[in-house]
């Protein structure tokens, strides 16, 4: 699971550094084809590791059971992360295909190349909520951290004061959460 998880990094980070700037560079044919290969890899990839790492559990490697709340929340941001990057090769191809066929403008470009956009700046958005959780995580002692990330190994559960302190806000804002939703769901 680890090796899946880092081995994709700089494939996305390569296409977000190599990223066509305007369309019209797609007028170069070797470059169209160069995209829509790379975009029909990366699509490959992601679902390959969707269907991979869904059988981890989100919290692999956690040293307790995550509070329910939590859980949906983890579950939440890993399904925006791979709604994103699903989006953003489909969308590019969209606009390949689009641009092959001669549309370079009007409603059906502008729109893939919205969604195209909407895809990236959604995946800057998810991946950086998903790296400040994991280092939350890290900071908490939970366990996560070192069953994904190969440097600075936790050592248990913190026994910062503060660390505690912000971790038992943390679980009562869930069990508020929770409790709203079950008495919602009551009603």
């Amino acid at each position: 699971a680890r090796f899946i998880h880092w081995t994709f990094i700089p494939l996305y980070v390569y296409g977000i550094i190599k990223q066509v700037g305007e369309i019209g560079e797609l007028e170069n044919r070797s470059l169209l084809i160069f995209e829509s290969i790379f975009a029909s890899t990366f699509l490959l990839i992601v679902l390959l590791r969707l269907i991979y790492m869904h059988r981890f559990n989100t919290f692999h490697g956690a040293s307790r059971d995550p509070h329910r709340v939590h859980v949906i929340i983890a579950k939440s941001v890993h399904a925006g992360i791979y709604t994103s990057l699903i989006m953003l090769p489909l969308s590019g191809l969209a606009i390949a295909i689009l641009y092959s066929r001669g549309i370079k403008d009007g409603l059906l470009q502008d729109g893939a190349l919205a969604l195209h956009e909407f895809s990236a700046s959604l995946s800057y958005v998810m991946i950086a909520t998903h790296v400040s959780a994991a280092i939350y995580s890290r900071v908490k002692g939970e366990g996560i951290w070192s069953s994904m990330v190969p440097i600075l190994k936790e050592r248990g559960p913190s026994e910062n004061g503060v660390v505690i302190k912000i971790a038992s806000i943390e679980k009562r804002i869930y069990d508020r959460i929770e409790q709203l939703v079950t008495d919602k769901g009551r009603h």
